[in-house]
């Protein structure tokens, strides 16, 4: 593969701006075409930044058939699934925004398609690339708490709630579980080292959403804006996982691993109503044990840095097509907090407790 980069992007609203800008600083990569479903609106996005000779498309099957290398998919959650497996199937390597598709059968389906052939997937996740993200996961995963038996994760905003897309069923599959809930699934699942869920037990609402005193579009609010689950997975391990767009309160807590040997308690970066989610940086991270028969609280000193986390992601993605590396986030191991966020919503509508269901590929 050559190593100067020939990237397409496909849906042309603010989070391909972003994209846009992440990979001009990239001297090896080339923006060489941009497709949007709505006419017109590429070629306005192209002439808007400047993408010399950057093609066109309303549509991004036309995109797929021009020499690319790998593609950026920036659309609605509805259209995750089609262009993913369409720039799969066309031989290009994917980006793809999160949350990873609206239905878990549209996420078992872009898995397979990037196992048969051999393209990559890799899901938007920049929290991960905070260096504090990996020493949480190396603290956990070093056994110092010892065995972990419980964890929580989740957030909230005081008032936090999107329009449009994001709040059809249709289009988008979900609320504020899927939307900014995948934060922090994959913040903590990753800690963890995603093990399989075996059950989930959930609840979810929308008292804000469809309020007309809450929210402009409340008449045609169809997803919820809270919710709580308590999932079970293998070897004696739970999360409560509980996320809100808008709520009567200021936090939903901190995130906590609690094990046999010590806790760890990590809250998040950032402060104002948009804050309190795991769509930035960590905070601080302290760490819970007995040190001399004492109870001990010990702050865990973090990694400064000065890094750009979304630059951080469209780079690793870039280098790893370059490189032929694999994925950096394969869209198999976010198929996991697919299915728990399937979960959770055939558990609420249903009131009760349901299974998870995932292929093995050992």
């Amino acid at each position: 593969m050559s190593k100067h980069l020939r990237i397409g992007i496909i849906g042309s609203g603010g989070i391909a701006k972003a994209h846009v800008s992440a990979y001009r600083k990239l001297p090896f990569v080339e923006i060489v075409a941009v497709a949007d479903v709505i006419p017109g609106k590429a070629a306005d996005f192209v002439e808007a930044l400047q993408l010399d000779g950057a093609a066109a498309y309303d549509g991004h099957r036309k995109l797929l058939e021009q020499e690319l290398d790998a593609v950026s998919i920036c659309t609605p959650n509805v259209s995750h699934h089609e262009t993913t497996v369409d720039s799969l199937k066309a031989g290009k390597q994917v980006l793809l925004e999160k949350p990873m598709s609206v239905t878990l059968a549209e996420a078992l389906e872009m898995t397979q398609v990037a196992r048969d052939t051999g393209n990559m997937l890799t899901i938007g996740f920049q929290p991960r690339y905070d260096p504090n993200m990996k020493l949480l996961q190396e603290i956990v995963q070093s056994e110092r708490l010892g065995k972990v038996y419980y964890a929580e994760t989740g957030g909230g905003r005081r008032r936090g709630m999107p329009g449009g897309t994001f709040i059809s069923k249709k289009l988008a599959g979900a609320g504020a579980m899927a939307d900014i809930g995948c934060y922090s699934l994959d913040m903590a699942l990753n800690t963890l080292g995603y093990p399989r869920p075996l059950t989930v037990s959930a609840f979810t609402s929308n008292h804000f959403g469809r309020n007309p005193l809450y929210h402009p579009e409340a008449s045609r609010f169809e997803v919820e804006d809270f919710g709580v689950a308590m999932v079970r997975f293998e070897n004696d391990l739970v999360l409560q996982f509980k996320i809100s767009w808008a709520m009567h309160m200021d936090t939903l807590g901190a995130t906590m691993f609690l094990g046999t040997d010590a806790g760890l308690k990590i809250t998040p970066a950032g402060s104002g109503p948009w804050s309190g989610v795991w769509d930035g940086s960590i905070g601080s991270i302290t760490l819970y044990h007995d040190e001399y028969g004492r109870n001990t609280q010990t702050p865990i000193p973090l990694i400064e840095h000065k890094l750009n986390l979304f630059d951080e992601k469209v780079r690793d993605f870039a280098e790893a097509v370059r490189d032929g590396r694999p994925a950096p986030i394969p869209g198999e191991q976010i198929l996991i907090q697919q299915a728990i966020i399937d979960g959770v919503l055939r558990s609420a509508e249903s009131g009760r407790e349901v299974s998870v269901e995932l292929p093995r590929h050992d």
